[in-house]
Protein backbone atom coordinates (compact mmCIF):
# COMPACT_ATOMS: atom_id res chain seq x y z
CA UNK A 1 0.00 0.00 0.00
CA UNK A 2 1.33 3.65 -1.16
CA UNK A 3 0.39 6.90 0.89
CA UNK A 4 1.36 9.59 -1.68
CA UNK A 5 0.42 8.82 -4.95
CA UNK A 6 3.27 10.20 -6.65
CA UNK A 7 2.72 13.38 -9.08
CA UNK A 8 4.21 13.48 -12.16
CA UNK A 9 8.15 13.64 -12.62
CA UNK A 10 7.67 17.35 -14.46
CA UNK A 11 5.69 18.26 -10.91
CA UNK A 12 8.61 16.93 -8.50
CA UNK A 13 11.08 18.72 -10.64
CA UNK A 14 9.23 22.24 -10.71
CA UNK A 15 8.75 21.69 -6.64
CA UNK A 16 12.48 20.66 -5.94
CA UNK A 17 13.33 24.32 -8.10
CA UNK A 18 10.98 26.09 -5.95
CA UNK A 19 12.48 24.99 -2.56
CA UNK A 20 15.70 25.83 -3.59
CA UNK A 21 14.72 29.51 -4.79
CA UNK A 22 16.79 30.70 -1.64
CA UNK A 23 19.45 31.52 -3.77
CA UNK A 24 19.42 34.23 -6.12
CA UNK A 25 19.15 32.82 -9.08
CA UNK A 26 15.69 32.54 -10.36
CA UNK A 27 13.69 28.63 -11.49
CA UNK A 28 13.85 29.54 -14.74
CA UNK A 29 17.48 30.56 -14.81
CA UNK A 30 18.78 27.51 -12.80
CA UNK A 31 16.78 25.25 -15.14
CA UNK A 32 19.22 26.33 -17.84
CA UNK A 33 22.24 25.33 -16.26
CA UNK A 34 24.21 23.36 -18.82
CA UNK A 35 27.39 22.41 -17.82
CA UNK A 36 28.18 18.95 -17.84
CA UNK A 37 27.25 16.93 -14.56
CA UNK A 38 29.26 14.81 -12.86
CA UNK A 39 27.19 11.41 -12.93
CA UNK A 40 29.17 9.05 -10.39
CA UNK A 41 29.20 5.85 -8.74
CA UNK A 42 31.04 3.69 -6.54
CA UNK A 43 31.53 -0.14 -6.81
CA UNK A 44 32.84 -1.70 -3.80
CA UNK A 45 35.29 -4.26 -4.80
CA UNK A 46 34.03 -6.79 -2.59
CA UNK A 47 30.69 -6.97 -4.77
CA UNK A 48 31.72 -10.73 -5.93
CA UNK A 49 28.01 -10.73 -7.40
CA UNK A 50 28.45 -7.60 -9.26
CA UNK A 51 31.22 -7.15 -11.23
CA UNK A 52 32.56 -4.04 -13.54
CA UNK A 53 30.74 -5.49 -16.27
CA UNK A 54 27.45 -5.61 -14.94
CA UNK A 55 27.46 -1.80 -14.10
CA UNK A 56 24.97 0.19 -17.41
CA UNK A 57 27.98 3.02 -18.39
CA UNK A 58 25.42 5.18 -20.06
CA UNK A 59 24.21 6.10 -16.86
CA UNK A 60 27.48 7.74 -15.51
CA UNK A 61 30.03 9.98 -16.55
CA UNK A 62 32.43 8.61 -13.45
CA UNK A 63 33.33 5.11 -11.62
CA UNK A 64 35.08 4.54 -8.22
CA UNK A 65 36.76 1.73 -7.71
CA UNK A 66 36.26 1.12 -3.89
CA UNK A 67 38.98 0.72 -1.86
CA UNK A 68 42.31 0.94 -1.50
CA UNK A 69 44.84 1.32 1.14
CA UNK A 70 48.29 2.66 1.51
CA UNK A 71 50.98 0.68 3.79
CA UNK A 72 50.91 2.15 7.48
CA UNK A 73 54.57 1.87 7.44
CA UNK A 74 55.78 3.53 3.65
CA UNK A 75 52.62 4.81 3.09
CA UNK A 76 53.24 3.19 -0.65
CA UNK A 77 50.68 0.75 -1.88
CA UNK A 78 51.37 -2.76 -2.37
CA UNK A 79 49.02 -4.70 -4.52
CA UNK A 80 48.78 -8.29 -4.01
CA UNK A 81 48.34 -10.50 -7.18
CA UNK A 82 44.31 -10.90 -6.65
CA UNK A 83 43.88 -7.60 -6.40
CA UNK A 84 45.81 -6.56 -9.77
CA UNK A 85 43.57 -8.59 -11.37
CA UNK A 86 40.47 -6.31 -9.62
CA UNK A 87 41.97 -3.82 -10.44
CA UNK A 88 42.65 -4.35 -14.27
CA UNK A 89 39.46 -5.77 -14.95
CA UNK A 90 37.69 -2.88 -13.57
CA UNK A 91 39.39 0.06 -15.87
CA UNK A 92 39.71 -2.34 -19.03
CA UNK A 93 35.69 -3.57 -19.17
CA UNK A 94 34.57 0.13 -18.25
CA UNK A 95 36.73 1.60 -21.01
CA UNK A 96 35.55 -1.23 -23.25
CA UNK A 97 31.81 -0.63 -22.61
CA UNK A 98 32.20 3.04 -22.70
CA UNK A 99 35.29 5.17 -23.83
CA UNK A 100 34.03 8.77 -22.57
CA UNK A 101 33.88 7.49 -18.78
CA UNK A 102 36.75 8.06 -16.11
CA UNK A 103 37.83 5.87 -13.88
CA UNK A 104 39.00 6.50 -10.57
CA UNK A 105 40.40 4.12 -7.81
CA UNK A 106 39.26 5.43 -4.41
CA UNK A 107 41.21 5.49 -0.78
CA UNK A 108 40.73 4.48 2.41
CA UNK A 109 36.83 3.84 3.46
CA UNK A 110 35.12 4.81 6.46
CA UNK A 111 37.51 2.25 8.58
CA UNK A 112 38.99 4.00 11.94
CA UNK A 113 42.24 2.11 10.88
CA UNK A 114 42.04 4.88 7.17
CA UNK A 115 41.65 7.57 9.20
CA UNK A 116 44.73 7.04 11.63
CA UNK A 117 46.93 5.99 8.57
CA UNK A 118 46.14 8.97 6.29
CA UNK A 119 46.49 11.30 9.15
CA UNK A 120 50.21 10.16 9.64
CA UNK A 121 50.47 10.54 6.09
CA UNK A 122 49.68 14.32 5.85
CA UNK A 123 51.73 15.17 8.68
CA UNK A 124 54.94 15.56 6.75
CA UNK A 125 56.08 16.76 3.61
CA UNK A 126 58.41 13.47 3.40
CA UNK A 127 54.87 10.80 3.65
CA UNK A 128 53.03 13.06 1.88
CA UNK A 129 55.43 12.76 -1.34
CA UNK A 130 55.85 8.81 -0.62
CA UNK A 131 51.93 8.72 -1.06
CA UNK A 132 51.67 10.89 -4.09
CA UNK A 133 54.14 9.46 -6.02
CA UNK A 134 52.71 5.56 -5.28
CA UNK A 135 49.00 6.93 -6.74
CA UNK A 136 50.44 7.94 -9.35
CA UNK A 137 52.20 4.46 -9.76
CA UNK A 138 49.11 2.58 -9.19
CA UNK A 139 47.07 4.94 -11.88
CA UNK A 140 49.29 4.45 -14.50
CA UNK A 141 49.71 0.64 -14.23
CA UNK A 142 46.12 -0.03 -14.37
CA UNK A 143 45.50 2.84 -16.67
CA UNK A 144 43.18 4.85 -14.21
CA UNK A 145 41.97 8.23 -15.69
CA UNK A 146 42.21 9.75 -11.42
CA UNK A 147 42.54 9.30 -7.47
CA UNK A 148 39.63 9.75 -5.20
CA UNK A 149 40.65 10.31 -1.62
CA UNK A 150 38.28 8.91 1.09
CA UNK A 151 39.04 10.48 4.00
CA UNK A 152 36.47 9.86 7.13
CA UNK A 153 37.01 12.07 8.60
CA UNK A 154 40.20 14.37 9.32
CA UNK A 155 39.93 14.05 13.19
CA UNK A 156 41.46 17.81 14.17
CA UNK A 157 42.26 21.29 12.84
CA UNK A 158 46.11 20.00 11.91
CA UNK A 159 44.80 17.24 10.05
CA UNK A 160 42.51 19.81 7.79
CA UNK A 161 45.99 22.28 7.61
CA UNK A 162 47.73 18.87 6.96
CA UNK A 163 44.78 18.02 4.20
CA UNK A 164 45.27 21.34 2.36
CA UNK A 165 49.07 20.87 1.90
CA UNK A 166 48.50 17.34 0.88
CA UNK A 167 46.21 19.03 -1.90
CA UNK A 168 48.65 21.53 -3.02
CA UNK A 169 51.07 19.41 -3.16
CA UNK A 170 49.43 16.22 -5.22
CA UNK A 171 48.32 18.71 -7.62
CA UNK A 172 51.90 20.08 -8.15
CA UNK A 173 52.86 16.67 -8.85
CA UNK A 174 50.14 15.57 -11.23
CA UNK A 175 51.01 18.78 -13.44
CA UNK A 176 54.47 17.70 -13.26
CA UNK A 177 54.12 13.96 -13.72
CA UNK A 178 51.70 14.87 -16.93
CA UNK A 179 54.20 17.11 -18.31
CA UNK A 180 57.12 14.64 -17.75
CA UNK A 181 55.22 11.66 -19.94
CA UNK A 182 52.98 13.21 -21.90
CA UNK A 183 50.27 11.65 -20.38
CA UNK A 184 46.64 13.55 -19.90
CA UNK A 185 46.73 14.98 -16.38
CA UNK A 186 45.24 12.63 -13.48
CA UNK A 187 41.61 13.78 -11.74
CA UNK A 188 41.97 14.55 -8.66
CA UNK A 189 38.51 14.32 -6.02
CA UNK A 190 38.25 13.75 -2.37
CA UNK A 191 34.81 12.36 -0.39
CA UNK A 192 34.45 14.61 1.77
CA UNK A 193 31.36 15.06 5.29
CA UNK A 194 28.08 16.47 3.99
CA UNK A 195 29.13 19.99 5.02
CA UNK A 196 32.27 21.76 5.50
CA UNK A 197 32.52 22.01 9.04
CA UNK A 198 32.87 18.57 11.13
CA UNK A 199 32.15 18.70 15.12
CA UNK A 200 32.15 15.07 15.81
CA UNK A 201 33.60 14.02 18.97
CA UNK A 202 33.41 17.87 20.24
CA UNK A 203 36.43 18.60 18.17
CA UNK A 204 35.72 21.24 15.89
CA UNK A 205 37.48 21.46 12.66
CA UNK A 206 36.91 23.06 8.67
CA UNK A 207 37.89 21.71 5.49
CA UNK A 208 40.07 24.05 3.83
CA UNK A 209 37.48 25.26 0.95
CA UNK A 210 40.20 27.29 -0.59
CA UNK A 211 42.74 24.43 -0.81
CA UNK A 212 40.07 22.72 -2.71
CA UNK A 213 38.82 25.08 -5.22
CA UNK A 214 42.48 25.43 -6.10
CA UNK A 215 43.92 22.11 -6.52
CA UNK A 216 40.83 19.28 -6.28
CA UNK A 217 38.55 18.83 -9.94
CA UNK A 218 35.28 18.42 -7.52
CA UNK A 219 34.63 16.82 -4.25
CA UNK A 220 32.01 14.25 -3.31
CA UNK A 221 29.87 15.12 0.00
CA UNK A 222 28.31 12.39 1.46
CA UNK A 223 24.77 13.53 1.79
CA UNK A 224 23.36 10.28 3.82
CA UNK A 225 24.01 8.34 6.55
CA UNK A 226 22.63 11.14 9.19
CA UNK A 227 20.45 8.80 10.88
CA UNK A 228 21.69 4.79 11.45
CA UNK A 229 21.92 2.02 13.82
CA UNK A 230 24.04 4.66 16.26
CA UNK A 231 20.97 5.61 17.55
CA UNK A 232 18.18 3.27 18.02
CA UNK A 233 15.58 5.14 19.75
CA UNK A 234 14.26 6.55 17.34
CA UNK A 235 13.62 6.15 13.11
CA UNK A 236 15.07 9.30 10.73
CA UNK A 237 15.99 9.31 7.44
CA UNK A 238 19.04 8.55 6.85
CA UNK A 239 19.68 11.00 3.76
CA UNK A 240 16.51 13.98 4.19
CA UNK A 241 16.89 17.16 1.92
CA UNK A 242 15.45 18.80 4.83
CA UNK A 243 15.46 18.32 8.18
CA UNK A 244 12.31 20.45 9.95
CA UNK A 245 14.32 20.28 13.42
CA UNK A 246 17.80 20.26 12.87
CA UNK A 247 20.63 20.95 10.36
CA UNK A 248 21.64 17.42 9.93
CA UNK A 249 20.03 17.50 6.37
CA UNK A 250 21.41 17.98 2.69
CA UNK A 251 20.33 21.04 1.61
CA UNK A 252 22.08 22.71 4.55
CA UNK A 253 25.22 20.77 4.10
CA UNK A 254 24.91 21.88 0.27
CA UNK A 255 23.84 25.31 0.98
CA UNK A 256 26.86 25.76 3.94
CA UNK A 257 29.63 24.50 1.23
CA UNK A 258 28.46 27.39 -0.83
CA UNK A 259 28.34 29.46 2.24
CA UNK A 260 32.35 28.74 2.73
CA UNK A 261 33.18 29.92 -0.69
CA UNK A 262 33.48 26.24 -2.59
CA UNK A 263 33.18 26.67 -6.48
CA UNK A 264 29.90 25.10 -7.07
CA UNK A 265 30.64 23.30 -10.04
CA UNK A 266 33.27 21.22 -7.70
CA UNK A 267 30.55 20.48 -4.87
CA UNK A 268 29.25 16.63 -6.06
CA UNK A 269 26.07 15.74 -4.00
CA UNK A 270 25.77 12.26 -2.59
CA UNK A 271 22.96 9.60 -2.70
CA UNK A 272 22.69 6.77 -1.34
CA UNK A 273 21.66 3.48 -2.50
CA UNK A 274 20.75 1.68 0.76
CA UNK A 275 18.32 2.50 3.53
CA UNK A 276 18.39 2.35 7.22
CA UNK A 277 16.33 0.20 9.14
CA UNK A 278 14.36 0.19 12.65
CA UNK A 279 12.35 -2.11 14.54
CA UNK A 280 9.43 -0.24 16.01
CA UNK A 281 8.53 -0.07 18.96
CA UNK A 282 4.74 0.39 18.44
CA UNK A 283 3.82 -0.69 15.16
CA UNK A 284 0.79 1.70 15.55
CA UNK A 285 3.40 4.77 15.75
CA UNK A 286 5.32 4.73 12.84
CA UNK A 287 5.83 8.41 11.23
CA UNK A 288 9.97 9.54 11.09
CA UNK A 289 10.81 10.41 14.24
CA UNK A 290 8.92 7.11 15.91
CA UNK A 291 9.69 5.52 19.13
CA UNK A 292 12.12 2.54 18.11
CA UNK A 293 14.02 -0.15 19.94
CA UNK A 294 16.59 -1.64 17.72
CA UNK A 295 17.80 -1.93 13.84
CA UNK A 296 15.25 -3.45 11.82
CA UNK A 297 15.90 -6.14 8.76
CA UNK A 298 19.35 -5.94 6.46
CA UNK A 299 22.47 -6.45 7.55
CA UNK A 300 23.36 -4.32 11.21
CA UNK A 301 20.66 -2.22 9.98
CA UNK A 302 21.15 -1.73 6.56
CA UNK A 303 19.54 -2.99 3.27
CA UNK A 304 20.22 -2.09 -0.42
CA UNK A 305 17.62 -0.41 -2.27
CA UNK A 306 16.93 -3.69 -4.50
CA UNK A 307 16.53 -5.53 -1.29
CA UNK A 308 14.17 -2.64 0.30
CA UNK A 309 12.29 -3.19 -3.06
CA UNK A 310 11.92 -6.79 -2.56
CA UNK A 311 11.26 -6.68 1.25
CA UNK A 312 8.12 -3.81 0.33
CA UNK A 313 6.27 -6.79 -2.29
CA UNK A 314 7.33 -9.19 -0.04
CA UNK A 315 5.69 -8.17 3.02
CA UNK A 316 3.22 -6.32 1.63
CA UNK A 317 4.67 -3.09 3.13
CA UNK A 318 2.99 -0.19 3.47
CA UNK A 319 5.20 3.05 1.38
CA UNK A 320 5.26 6.86 2.57
CA UNK A 321 6.12 9.72 0.54
CA UNK A 322 7.52 11.89 2.75
CA UNK A 323 7.51 15.93 1.33
CA UNK A 324 8.42 17.34 4.45
CA UNK A 325 12.30 15.74 4.08
CA UNK A 326 12.14 14.62 0.78
CA UNK A 327 12.37 10.77 1.48
CA UNK A 328 10.74 7.72 1.57
CA UNK A 329 9.86 5.22 4.49
CA UNK A 330 8.27 2.09 4.44
CA UNK A 331 6.39 -0.09 6.92
CA UNK A 332 5.91 -3.78 7.74
CA UNK A 333 4.37 -4.71 10.99
CA UNK A 334 7.51 -3.43 13.22
CA UNK A 335 10.11 -3.48 10.55
CA UNK A 336 10.62 0.28 9.45
CA UNK A 337 13.27 1.14 6.26
CA UNK A 338 14.32 4.75 5.79
CA UNK A 339 15.56 5.35 2.07
CA UNK A 340 15.58 7.48 -1.30
CA UNK A 341 13.15 6.20 -4.19
CA UNK A 342 13.04 7.35 -7.70
CA UNK A 343 11.32 10.68 -6.19
CA UNK A 344 12.99 11.59 -3.70
CA UNK A 345 15.99 10.99 -5.88
CA UNK A 346 14.23 13.55 -8.82
CA UNK A 347 13.72 16.24 -6.38
CA UNK A 348 17.34 15.79 -4.99
CA UNK A 349 18.97 16.14 -8.39
CA UNK A 350 17.03 18.58 -9.56
CA UNK A 351 18.12 20.68 -6.43
CA UNK A 352 21.59 19.90 -6.81
CA UNK A 353 21.12 21.28 -10.75
CA UNK A 354 19.14 24.33 -9.79
CA UNK A 355 22.36 25.17 -7.07
CA UNK A 356 24.70 25.08 -10.31
CA UNK A 357 26.41 21.76 -8.17
CA UNK A 358 28.82 19.80 -10.44
CA UNK A 359 26.58 16.77 -10.58
CA UNK A 360 25.59 14.16 -7.75
CA UNK A 361 27.46 10.47 -7.11
CA UNK A 362 26.14 7.34 -5.93
CA UNK A 363 26.87 4.66 -3.04
CA UNK A 364 27.12 2.06 -4.15
CA UNK A 365 26.32 1.36 -7.56
CA UNK A 366 25.40 -2.34 -6.78
CA UNK A 367 22.50 -0.83 -4.57
CA UNK A 368 19.95 -0.06 -7.48
CA UNK A 369 17.21 -2.39 -8.79
CA UNK A 370 17.09 -2.97 -12.38
CA UNK A 371 18.68 0.83 -13.00
CA UNK A 372 15.45 2.02 -11.63
CA UNK A 373 17.02 5.12 -9.54
CA UNK A 374 20.49 5.65 -11.78
CA UNK A 375 18.51 6.77 -14.24
CA UNK A 376 15.68 8.15 -13.03
CA UNK A 377 19.01 10.73 -11.57
CA UNK A 378 20.23 10.69 -15.02
CA UNK A 379 16.91 11.93 -16.30
CA UNK A 380 16.30 14.08 -14.15
CA UNK A 381 19.63 16.56 -14.43
CA UNK A 382 19.04 15.99 -18.48
CA UNK A 383 15.13 17.25 -18.70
Amino acid sequence: MELFKAPSLLVLVILSLTLCSSTSKSVANSMSSSHNPNKGAYWPSWAINFPPSAIDTTLFTHVYYAFLSPSNITFKFEIDHPTALLLKDFTTTLHAKNPNLKTLFSLGGASEESSIIFSRMASSRETRKSFILSTFEVARKFEFDGVDLDWEFPQTPTDMKNLARLFHEWRVAVKKEAKATGMPQLLLSAATYYAPEISLNNIYREYPVASINKNLDWINAMCYDYRGSWDVSATGSPASLYDPNSNVSTSYGLQAWIKAKIQREKLVMGLPLYGRTWQLKDPNLHGIGAPAVDVGPGTEGQMPYVEVEKFNAQNSAMVVFDLSTVSTYSVAGTSWIGYDDYRSIALKVAYARGLELGGYFFWAVNGDQDWKISREASRTWTL
